[in-house]
């Protein structure tokens, strides 16, 4: 990876700026974790899995800054704005927030359950604000920052056999234009990133078959796969001051499939 990393751009703003994402320990959110070590940003992020985050530290320890780790559940909105204040006394004011943490879990509609849905949507959106919410004062403090949401394709193709899902993330682009809105004052900017079929090896385990990947390049204008690093360059991006005027987007990283 980090060659990889090294053959793509880089943002000076990055350097030594606290960000945190959430989601981090695997897949696109590990992700991104690496490619803002690798741009010497100060990266914290949250996750549930334990296991998969220290590998990953432990990965990143030669790094400029060794990325620090957060076991929380989400959904525990008291522990989980509790762990960033705690990481913000840790490493200081966060001037970057990336809302990635998801569950893209398949589901029918008759399955569907009053508290599958609620647990859906607290997995899938009600994180997004409520991190944004314990950022905002002490990003507005600093001088201001960015927040990127991540949002899916999902609900504009019209992608069956989720729609928890799907409906959780169209909530996503309401959300980040509200919010820019009403921190764009502060000097915070606010965007939503919305993949593609990332390939993931979560997505190589559970959903990738012949079928889908004959509908994925049917439905792409570029043939080929969408890797986690491409997600996170735009994030990167996004971060860094080099956006310094985009704010309430949507930034498509799905190879032309819409």
């Amino acid at each position: 990876m980090a060659s990889q990393t090294e053959a793509f751009g880089r943002y000076p703003s990055l350097v030594d700026r606290h960000i945190l994402v959430t989601g981090g320990g695997s897949g696109i959110g590990a992700s991104i974790v690496e490619a803002l070590v690798a741009q010497g940003a100060r990266v914290s992020f949250i996750d549930i899995d334990a296991d998969a985050s220290a590998v990953l530290c432990d990965a990143l320890s030669d790094a400029r800054h060794r990325p620090v780790f957060r076991q929380v559940d989400i959904t525990d909105i008291t522990a989980f704005q509790g762990a960033i204040s705690d990481l913000e006394q840790q490493l200081g004011p966060i001037r970057g927030l990336v809302n990635n943490a998801a569950n893209d879990t398949r589901h029918l509609t008759e399955d569907v359950t009053p508290e599958f849905w609620r647990k859906a949507f607290a997995v899938n959106l009600d994180h997004q604000f409520f991190a944004a919410q314990a950022v905002a004062e002490g990003m507005a403090k600093a001088g201001g920052g960015s927040i990127v949401n991540m949002g899916s394709i999902s609900w504009r193709v019209g992608m069956a056999g989720m729609p928890a899902y799907v409906s959780a993330k169209s909530g996503i682009e309401g959300l980040t234009n509200g919010l820019a809105r009403e921190l764009g004052p502060k000097k915070i900017r606010v965007n939503c990133l919305t993949p593609g079929f990332v390939r993931t090896a979560r997505q190589v385990e559970l959903w990738l078959t012949p079928d889908l990947e004959r509908e994925v390049f049917d439905s792409q204008c570029l043939q080929e796969y969408i890797e986690p690093q491409y997600v996170a360059n735009m994030v990167t991006f996004l971060l860094s001051e080099d956006s310094r005027m985009c704010t309430s987007g949507v930034f498509p990283v799905h190879a032309g499939w819409i």
